[in-house]
């Protein structure tokens, strides 16, 4: 075998080890209130039903900064009673990303205590790390629940395609290597 052909196979196996090898503990990004974001449109309290939450995931908050934010409360009462007057922690870009490090239940309200007695809170009871065998995934749009909600060991449709097309890229390489004599 000739310097480059080895080259390049310790090319593909450094790849294929780096670059895709995030194979446990699996992280989904939830797009909190799917397509439409954090709005008043958005039914949080059902988009949230549909999801499982674990260590290591994210979620990620969209609305327009110059009409809303987000508070983080420390407590159920506060949460419930949607007093909102003394955060932990306040999301101000309109584009917040919220890493779910630990177990437990967090509670994220609008910084707006009539927005939040509208329905614009959320509750997220974080789950121990799953042991997934996939990429991460971002879950975003109504469609996309049916993967995560029946399933949510197993990775998004989307993510299941990547990986298809990734192993016929594979696939498709090492032929194309085998045909040129390696």
């Amino acid at each position: 075998m000739g310097g480059k052909s080895r080259l390049l196979i310790a090319m593909i196996v450094v790849w294929v080890a780096i670059g895709r090898g995030q194979w446990v503990g699996a992280q989904i990004h939830h797009v909190v209130g799917g397509d439409r974001g954090w709005d008043p449109s958005s039914d949080i309290r059902f988009w949230a039903s549909t999801r499982i939450f674990s260590v290591g995931d994210k979620i990620w908050f969209t609305y327009s900064a110059a009409q809303e934010n987000i508070v983080e409360l420390k407590s159920k009462e506060e949460y419930e009673a949607c007093d909102v007057s003394n955060p932990i922690k306040m999301y101000t870009n309109g584009l917040d990303n919220v890493p779910l490090e630990e177990e437990g239940i967090r509670y994220f309200a609008s910084g707006k205590p009539k927005s939040c007695k509208n329905g614009l809170r959320l509750h997220v009871e974080v789950q121990p790390q799953a042991k997934h065998h996939h990429i991460s995934a971002v879950v975003t749009s109504e469609a996309s629940t049916g993967a995560t909600a029946d399933a949510p060991a197993s990775p998004s449709a989307s993510t299941r395609i990547s990986g298809l097309s990734y192993l016929l890229f594979v696939g498709i390489l090492l032929c194309h290597l085998i045909n040129q004599g390696l």
